[in-house]
């Protein structure tokens, strides 16, 4: 069986992104999610260039990863000095890893118009640096930074820099396509050229510019790479990186390779959540693989042909990678759709059980009053629990309040407040709080009261909220729908709510999510 290497950059390339901001526990929690995931190699950080990364490698060291290569980030010297006096090198080698990441230039446009040096002199950097770290016994990855560019424009340069890597001891050449601008048969056509003077062990480590990089680099897999970088999630520098969650299962499983071990695969659903909700990222519905709509299915053909063949409309079975399959409940979908996540919750119901016809019933009625269930299936999951009697009473609203204030010349009085009294079992709870808005305020108060009895809902948050006027035409009178999407940290769901009133509708979504939650941790044995 083929062996591709995985290196992860997500704490370094990663952090490049826009709206990415780690904190050092931040990178500690991502990195050990990737450990225990199975990747092979990880990037965490450039220890030259904030003292965090410097702790973050100490922390590592003090708590040493089970399967994963921890590997430092740096540049090659710069011009005129050795590489002992370069302070970029010495952070490097303090950094205490066995494995470093070098890049240096290949592209002579960077060489003469950025380090403003000689095209010998760009070599000898390459060359003295990567034997500086291999006569310390490190395991040194050269990437050739800007390499495609650089060899459309002048291969024979471009190939000198990676052989001086290579006869200065690299253990791995890996090509970058920096900028994201070259076609993957351009990558593929060249990395066939550099394996025929290369003999050590090629990688890629291609960027998003044009929506390529995934493609891209499984095409310099198919060319001879060994080695392939990228970001769990897709993010980093710009339109970011090759992103791993679409590679790793795709040589995986279509291709039988091995990226990672077998038996973890099926975690990469949840740490690629994982990594999201640390980072405060949203994974697009979308992502193959991950994406929560990425085994979903709409269209009424759709979800007939897949519930009769699963392989007519899926390319692979949803749990292979952690992910599960949504029959979306809609006017497109139908019945099919509404008993399949019937059936899931009680094997006993057919389409010909009274329950089944209620159900439908009461879905259209809420659609007629505004309702959307085909991206709020959490709501549709407490719906069909409660009219199959199972789901228990978990609390009781009594009432709740609302109070806003504004005042033009004073911000922190923008605020509203809100009380709530609920009841669990014979005991009730009366709780206040303020927030950024009403819903904001209730959604805290709700929270508030009932993490008295139920303490795991202090892991609950509200990650997104949407409202959409559904008829215009009332003016301020038109009904509103709300969806809001709510984390754990271990999964993500929806939920809805429609009324005239937003602050209604808001709290019938909030009521749902609660619901939803505690039903889980029921269902799992938490409460």
């Amino acid at each position: 069986m083929r062996q591709i290497e995985i290196l992860d950059t997500s704490l370094r390339d990663g952090a490049q992104a826009e709206g990415i901001f780690y904190s050092l526990e931040d990178k500690l929690r991502i990195a050990y999610a990737m450990d225990q995931l199975g990747i092979g190699f990880i990037e965490a950080g450039n220890p030259h260039s904030n003292p965090k990364d410097m702790e973050l490698f100490r922390r590592i060291h003090e708590n040493p990863f089970r399967n994963a290569k921890l590997v430092a980030f740096g540049a090659t010297r710069k011009p005129g000095i050795k590489p002992e006096e370069d302070a970029g090198c010495v952070a490097l080698a303090q950094a205490g890893t066995e494995y470093v990441s070098l890049f240096g230039k290949s592209w002579s446009l960077h060489v003469t118009d950025v380090l403003k040096t000689s095209l010998a002199e760009n070599l000898l950097m390459i060359h003295d640096t990567v034997a500086y770290f291999t006569a310390m016994g490190k395991q040194v990855f050269f990437d050739a930074e800007h390499f495609f560019d650089g060899y459309q424009e002048n291969p024979a340069y471009a190939l000198q820099t990676v052989k001086a890597a290579e006869e200065a001891g690299a253990v791995r050449i890996v090509l970058c396509d920096t900028n994201g601008g070259c076609f993957p048969q351009q990558i593929y056509e060249v990395v066939q050229e550099v394996k025929k003077v290369c003999a050590v062990p090629l990688g890629i480590h291609c960027h998003n510019d044009m929506d390529c990089a995934v493609a891209s680099s499984l095409l310099a897999v198919d060319a001879g790479c060994d080695h392939v970088q990228g970001t769990l999630l897709g993010y980093g520098e710009r339109c970011g990186n090759a992103n791993l969650s679409a590679i790793i299962p795709t040589l995986q499983l279509k291709r039988k390779y091995q990226c990672i071990p077998h038996n973890s695969i099926s975690e990469l659903t949840h740490t690629a959540r994982f990594v999201a909700e640390v980072a405060n990222y949203m994974i697009p519905p979308s992502s193959p693989y991950v994406g929560k709509s990425a085994f979903s299915h709409k269209g009424g053909m759709h979800v007939d042909g897949v519930q009769k063949l699963r392989r007519s409309f899926e390319h692979i079975d949803p749990e292979l990678v952690g992910n599960r399959r949504n029959l979306l409940v809609s006017e497109m979908a139908g019945r099919t759709a509404i008993l399949n996540r019937i059936m899931r919750i009680d094997p006993t119901v057919t389409k010909f059980s009274p329950v089944t016809e209620r159900i439908i019933h009461h879905i259209k009625e809420l659609e007629y009053q505004g309702y959307q269930f085909e991206s709020a299936l959490a709501s549709i999951d407490v719906l069909i629990h409660k009219e199959l009697g199972k789901m228990k009473e978990y609390f009781t609203l009594h009432h709740f309040r609302i109070m806003g204030q504004q005042h033009k010349e004073i911000a922190e009085s923008q605020l509203a407040s809100a009380l709530v009294k609920i009841q669990v079992g014979e005991k009730e709870e009366i709780t206040a709080a303020e927030g950024n808005g009403p819903v904001h305020a209730l959604d805290k108060a709700l929270r508030k009261a009932l993490e008295v009895f139920y303490p795991s809902l202090a892991k609950v948050r509200l990650i997104d909220y949407k409202v959409r006027v559904m008829t215009p035409e009332d003016a301020t009178a038109a009904t509103v729908r709300v969806l809001i999407e709510s984390t754990d940290g271990e999964q993500v769901w929806t939920t809805v709510g429609a009324s005239p009133d937003i602050i209604e509708a808001s709290w019938k979504a909030l009521v749902d999510s609660i619901e939803y939650k505690l039903l889980q941790d029921d269902i799992h044995g938490r409460l």
